[in-house]
């Protein structure tokens, strides 16, 4: 573990690799599992108010289930998530050429709504904890989906948190990614 500002990241961030492989894992990630990605509580009004823009973009039965249980859900252990789909896909979820994709990142990549997705979702492989002191811990989740994904990330040499740099900085700035650089460079020379 790695200290930076306020927060606790997983060396694993700067050691392990990941580079998302679509082509070989379809976008799986958005059809199993056994809660919906977490969301943080200010994301709900963004689902709302940009809901007409990225609609379009879903599929009947993730409009229905948007519709009957809301953007936000409580899951077993009482974490805000999207809603699913008879209990396992994600209700924003939309399919092309037979992958499964985020339906709220389609409608921003043709410029429909300025919400990309929640965050959590633009930063997986990440996992963010929060201590009961407020200190955010920054997590690397294995899940055995994206083997393809660290495949991948291994054969180009891309550490997680390179492959993540966008979504890193959309939520914590471009500071916090600098001194993750830094502490990536620190850790290959001492170690």
């Amino acid at each position: 573990m790695i200290e930076i500002e306020d927060k606790i990241v997983s060396a694993d961030l700067l050691r392990e690799c990941f580079a998302c492989d679509l082509g070989a894992c379809r976008g799986i990630c958005c059809v199993e599992g056994n809660a919906g990605a977490p969301l943080e509580a200010s994301e709900l009004g963004d689902l709302e108010a940009e809901y007409g823009r990225y609609k379009p973009y879903m599929t009947p039965e993730g409009i229905a289930a948007v519709e009957a249980q809301g953007f936000g859900v409580l899951d077993e252990e009482g974490d805000l998530t999207t809603p699913l789909v008879a209990g396992a896909e994600c209700a924003y979820a939309c399919r092309e050429n037979g992958v499964t994709l985020c339906a709220i990142e389609r409608a921003w990549r043709d410029g429909r709504t300025e919400f990309r997705k929640p965050v959590s979702c633009h930063l997986y492989p990440i996992r963010l904890v929060r201590f009961s002191n407020g200190t955010v811990g920054l997590n690397y989740h294995r899940w055995d989906v994206c083997a393809p994904a660290r495949a991948c990330g291994r054969k180009l040499g891309v550490p997680v948190y390179k492959a993540l740099r966008e979504p890193i900085v959309r939520r914590f700035g471009e500071e916090f990614y600098a001194a993750l650089e830094a502490a990536e460079s620190y850790l290959k020379n001492n170690n």
